[in-house]
């Protein structure tokens, strides 16, 4: 690669593998959502996190999305029927793998009780630490951009299975910069760290080709992560370098 001073990082499928979320943080929040609600029903950061669902909700059913239900307000429905229309909500949106910031919000909540209880510790590749000990060493800025909300992307490094990887990391940033696949996003995330009119000097590490295309639009450097479970490379990923390993960075 050429000189770079600052890394982007995605995680799944960068530095956690896709199994991770796919087989156990996804479940985690499927089986137990409905006695997680139980559980949690009238604390003031559930209704917070419902009100998001509901305003979701409103916006899929007015444009017409075939699985979308209304969240009826407490003043409407029993708990019980509340309880029920957010369940279906998050099942179907979840089965879709959206990328929303209304369901990445309500997933980080409950994972955070499974971090914080050890029940959940991310999972992080053995290449990753090093990499990030070498950049650190070489004074390199760190950052994490994902599709998961920002309380999750710390809470997966916070309570890794390599520790707590937290101050490797300058800044973390989800889809409220943009979505993913969008090159403003990519400049708005060099705006924020003061690197507008420097993005040549960035590094974005994914295993999403659309995320290369729109951060190369960007002005980054780009590499794209090979790792096992990931999606198959088609012919155009040849052009950008790709790695199995951090190491190879």
């Amino acid at each position: 690669m050429a000189n770079y001073d600052t890394v982007i990082l995605d995680i799944e499928g960068t530095i956690t593998p896709i199994t991770f979320v796919k087989e156990t943080l996804f479940p985690y929040v499927t089986s137990g959502l409905s006695t997680f609600l139980d559980r949690a029903w009238g604390s003031k950061e559930l209704k917070n996190q419902i009100e998001l669902l509901r305003e979701q909700a409103k916006k899929d059913v007015d444009a017409h999305s075939n699985q979308a239900v209304i969240i009826p307000n407490e003043s409407e429905a029993s708990a019980a029927e509340i309880k029920s229309a957010v369940i279906e909500t998050i099942s179907w949106q979840m089965k879709a793998d959206r990328k929303i910031g209304a369901l990445k919000s309500f997933q980080g909540y409950m994972w955070k009780e499974g971090y914080e209880s050890g029940e959940l510790r991310g999972e992080v590749y053995d290449d990753v630490v090093p990499a990030l000990d070498k950049w650190k060493a070489d004074d390199k800025k760190i950052y994490i951009y994902s599709s998961g909300s920002v309380p999750a992307q710390k809470l997966l490094v916070g309570y890794s299975t390599k520790g707590d990887l937290m101050s490797y990391f300058s800044g973390y940033f989800d889809t409220g910069v943009g979505l993913k696949t969008e090159s403003t996003s990519y400049k708005n995330i060099a705006r924020q760290i003061g690197k507008e009119n420097d993005t040549e000097h960035i590094l974005f590490v994914t295993d999403n080709i659309n995320e290369i295309f729109a951060a190369a639009k960007a002005g980054y450097q780009v590499v794209i992560s090979d790792r096992p479970g990931n999606a198959p490379l088609g012919p155009e990923s040849k052009n950008y370098k790709i790695v199995t390993s951090f190491d190879q960075i």
